[in-house]
């Protein structure tokens, strides 16, 4: 599978695994996580998405035993994960109200337990998950510098973050931020024309995309029209319609890297399908414009 470099430290594969419903599964147990993440580097796909918070900051931790029984797994892999948000669950039962801390003290507690419950001596690339309306860059800068400086964290990033609030936490820092994640899909349209694709191709930064196909809302029987147009042309190329969503993200130039989790081994097995399906630059407007209930202005 190809492999992009997000910074001379970090290189991922083009199919990240996303694993914030790691703990929905009705098997949890170390060997069935670790089928998972087989079943991927089968296809080629290394990268492994978390965030302190999935599963309730649950998730992290069911990665971590994997780890702890399988620790020939990590020089495989690449950990992705994030920090930032905290609710009232978990180890935050006792918040009141869910929000949004970059505080530098915060970012280090969260690294050191992300470490620990993953059982890690590294993350290769960290991400702030949310756009905070109280950040400092000042504090929240320098404390994602000294997070690499430690060999804690390889390289770091966003997700959700606006162009004019990456450019703010980037002034504060001397590490260049590797990547922004972003909700893309045929229904979360709007980066492609609304510039914040625009601003990351320009700084020569690769785009993650999460939720790529829609949260499974895309195929819950509101576009008929267009999940028509993706079956045959999955069948077509002889894959099957989430593969044809998968390489439409896939053919637009800022490279984007699809996140995509299941829970289930036949699902996990088929996510790099995406690659070998072709894509033209009408097709990808006719399923713009099939998504969009019109056409192109």
């Amino acid at each position: 599978m190809q492999r992009v470099v997000l910074t001379p430290e970090v290189t991922l594969s083009r199919i990240v695994y996303g694993m914030w419903r790691l703990g929905d599964d009705s098997d949890v147990s170390p060997g069935h996580v670790q089928a998972k993440i087989e079943t991927c580097l089968a296809r080629g796909i290394t990268s492994l998405d978390q965030a302190d918070i999935y599963g309730g900051y649950a998730a992290e931790a069911l990665l971590g035993d994997c780890l702890k029984a399988a620790p020939h797994l990590r020089d495989r892999i690449e950990i992705v994960t994030k920090c930032g948000i905290v609710a009232p669950v978990g180890r935050y039962a006792d918040r009141r109200v869910k929000h949004y801390d970059t505080s530098a003290a915060h970012i280090g507690r969260s690294i050191d337990h992300s470490l620990r419950a993953m059982g890690t001596d590294r993350i290769d690339l960290l991400l702030i998950h949310r756009p905070d309306p109280l950040m400092d860059p000042r504090e929240t800068g320098p404390a994602l510098d000294r997070a690499v400086a430690s060999g804690k964290v390889r390289a770091v990033g966003v997700s959700n973050f606006r162009p004019h609030d990456f450019t703010l936490l980037q002034s504060a820092m001397t590490t260049p931020l590797a990547t922004n994640q972003i909700e893309l899909s045929l229904l979360a349209r709007e980066p492609f024309v609304n510039g914040d694709l625009a601003f990351l191709q320009e700084r020569r930064i690769t785009p993650m995309a999460w939720s790529p196909l829609g949260g499974g809302s895309l195929f819950s029987g509101g576009y008929p029209h267009l999940v028509a147009r993706l079956a045959a042309l999955g069948l077509e190329a002889g894959v099957d319609a989430a593969a044809i969503v998968i390489a439409w993200l896939l053919h637009h130039p800022a490279g984007i890297l699809p996140v995509m989790g299941t829970n289930a081994l036949d699902r996990i097995a088929t996510l790099a399908d995406a690659l070998t399906a072709a894509m033209d630059r009408q097709t990808w407007f006719e399923l713009y414009s099939l998504a969009a209930g019109r056409e192109v202005p």
